[in-house]
């Protein structure tokens, strides 16, 4: 008998000793891979951050380091422009949406799957068929009624066509679904209403769903361009993304200022990455195998 185990562990390593030595390539094939990869995508990003420490002369040269490290380029958009009150646009902008979106969105979503009324359905699927239509095409309706309604050039102009995002009811939709409906009947049994059904035991299961929706929400309306722009009129009310495009047009080849700006714009998306990378990863997970 021990032989015979013996003898099946020495094949079961020789069998499994071709396989490492056949697998081996691919993986170093594959981190060669990953690796140009990060590489090809960092490089723009690095030279832009690097680029917003050189000085107006030393920004033309093909040095990737800089030679002579400044904080000019810094202070002279911080003090000279009105990047602080974009950037300041662009953070309310972006909060507020964001918060609306993760309240509405999930209300929403409880709504659609734990009440039953007539019509249900077919509001979903209403909902649903909105995401098929591009933005190009509901800039003028929105246009439109912010003009009736008097909402040019204000931040619930930027905001409103972001607060309720078809995405986000379907996304929490989906996740609602997949809760099972006992805990819910005994809650609703013990006399809990629905919105403590939704507030203290909808919320708290879902939680991957709003991490992953919150931070989707906050890089789109931070990254917003097309819209911002046409219904901001003046210089107070733009937003991060419209300020730096406009400013590189108007900074003309001071190419050391649109880099510092464009180093600042990216801040808190960065931040917002490195903080929750986690939950951005599960949530791109997630979004793909609920359903």
């Amino acid at each position: 008998m021990t032989v015979t185990t013996q003898t099946r562990t020495e094949v079961g390593a020789a069998w499994n000793r071709p396989r490492r030595f056949r697998t081996q390539p691919l993986v170093i094939v594959a981190y060669l891979l990953l690796g140009a990869g990060i590489v090809i995508m960092m490089f723009p990003i690095l030279w832009m951050v690097l680029s917003a420490f050189k000085d107006a002369r030393e920004i033309f040269g093909f040095n990737f380091w800089p030679k002579t490290w400044t904080l000019e380029n810094f202070r002279e958009v911080l003090f000279d422009t009105d990047f602080p009150r974009w950037f300041l646009n662009s953070l309310i902008v972006a909060v507020a949406t964001t918060t609306s979106v993760l309240f509405f969105c999930s209300l929403v979503g409880y709504t659609l799957t734990r009440l039953r009324f007539p019509g249900r359905n077919i509001v979903f699927v209403l909902i649903l068929s909105t995401l098929m239509i591009p933005t190009e095409m509901l800039v003028i309706p929105w246009f439109v009624m912010s003009s009736e309604f008097g909402w040019i050039n204000t931040y619930w102009g930027i905001a409103f066509p972001g607060l309720i995002p078809a995405f986000g009811v379907f996304l929490m939709r989906q996740f609602f679904e997949t809760l099972p409906r006992d805990l819910f009947d005994a809650a609703r049994v013990d006399g809990m209403n629905e919105f403590g059904l939704f507030w203290y035991i909808g919320l708290p299961l879902v939680r991957p769903a709003l991490a992953a929706l919150g931070i989707f929400a906050f890089i789109g309306n931070w990254n917003a361009f097309l819209w911002p722009l046409i219904i901001s009129k003046s210089a107070e009310m733009r937003t991060v993304p419209v300020g730096v495009a406009l400013f590189s047009g108007e900074a003309g080849t001071a190419w050391n200022l649109i880099m510092a700006t464009n180093a600042m714009a990216i801040i808190p998306v960065l931040i917002v990455f490195f903080i929750f990378q986690k939950q951005i990863i599960e949530g791109v997970v997630l979004t793909g195998t609920k359903g």
